[in-house]
């Protein structure tokens, strides 16, 4: 699989890569648990494929994700051989706080789980619900404490991975990230993320684009999923769903791979990742991604609205 480079890091990553944040068991986000056994799997199946990206994070499913990740480490003797893992320095799930310390403190906890020395790439995340945003901005606050891991040799790359736009591009103004990391902003149903992913890559920051399934709907299909970036959907807000499904209906594609491959053809996107929560998924999304889709799949779906306003503005995060 072809891969891109992380601006001037010397890492590479494959076109696809796999989100690990269904393996932590989140069904306050995904709607259904993942048991450890079918975790562990999947990770298996992912270090087995041709894909040599998995992003996760300390705070997903109350660190399993991690946890999971870290137990086919260990029985693999180690990360494989240019494997690119992707974790994230986290605030206090409880108090909200993110400053330097708490950062380290996240950095540490990644370490001990994963059982790794290393991170080769680490993003801030979440600093929209951070209790205190000066004390991740401030001199000496968490940004710092990050570019400083890099510096000491604990991760090859860092980046930037989060949801508003309004927050995130001003941060991406201000510090020299290697990446960013943006979900359900950029797929056929929202372009809220153009201008960033714009900005990014004029700058020679790596793009990931994360969730091109809008929540998974555009990957089960309308008929099993009533919700949109992980919230409920009423019929009008569906709609555009289902003409994307009309449209590959009448042409034999999967709306899967659709939504897919439309993030992997765009060419500030380095890689896209998928959710996966199940061994079976690993190889549907290799699947997708090499199915052939014709130019009149292209430019009909092209012809179709879509939302530029984040589509999370009034989304209630609960991150379990």
């Amino acid at each position: 699989m072809q891969k891109h480079p992380i601006g001037k890091t010397g890492l590479a990553v494959t076109a696809i890569g796999f989100g690990a944040a269904p393996l932590g068991g989140m069904p306050d986000t995904y709607g259904h648990s993942v048991d450890e056994a079918t975790a562990r799997a999947t990770v298996r199946a992912i270090f087995d494929s041709p894909v040599n990206l998995i992003d996760t994070s300390r705070n997903y499913g109350a660190g399993r994700s991690e946890e999971r990740i870290g137990a086919v480490i260990r029985e693999r003797g180690g990360l494989p051989a240019g494997f690119v893992l992707s974790t994230k320095l986290d605030r206090d799930m409880d108090s909200g706080r993110f400053d330097a310390a708490r950062a380290r403190q996240s950095l540490e906890e990644s370490l001990t789980v994963l059982g790794l020395d290393h991170i080769p790439m680490l993003h801030l995340h979440d600093p929209e619900h951070a209790l205190d945003m000066s004390e991740i901005t401030r001199p000496g606050g968490a940004l710092d404490e990050l570019f400083r891991m890099k510096e000491q040799g604990l991760a090859t790359a860092v980046g930037l991975a989060m949801g508003r736009l309004d927050v995130m591009l001003p941060l991406l103004n201000d510090w020299p990230f290697d990446v960013i990391l943006s979900h359900n902003r950029f797929t056929l149903l929202n372009r809220s993320a153009a201008d960033l992913f714009n900005v990014a890559h004029a700058r020679g920051i790596t793009v990931l684009n994360a969730a091109p399934y809008a929540g998974g709907v555009l990957a089960k299909g309308s008929d099993k999923v009533t919700k949109i970036t992980y919230q409920d959907a009423s019929a009008a807000a569906l709609a555009p769903v289902r003409h994307v499904e009309t449209i590959c209906a009448e042409h034999g594609v999967a709306p899967g791979a659709a939504a897919l491959q439309f993030s992997m053809k765009d060419p500030r996107v380095a890689s896209t990742i998928v959710g996966v929560s199940k061994p079976e998924r690993v190889i549907q999304t290799l699947n997708w991604a090499a199915a052939p889709i014709s130019p009149q799949v292209w430019d009909a779906v092209g012809q179709l609205d879509f939302e530029t306003e984040d589509p999370e503005a009034h989304r209630v995060y609960r991150p379990g």
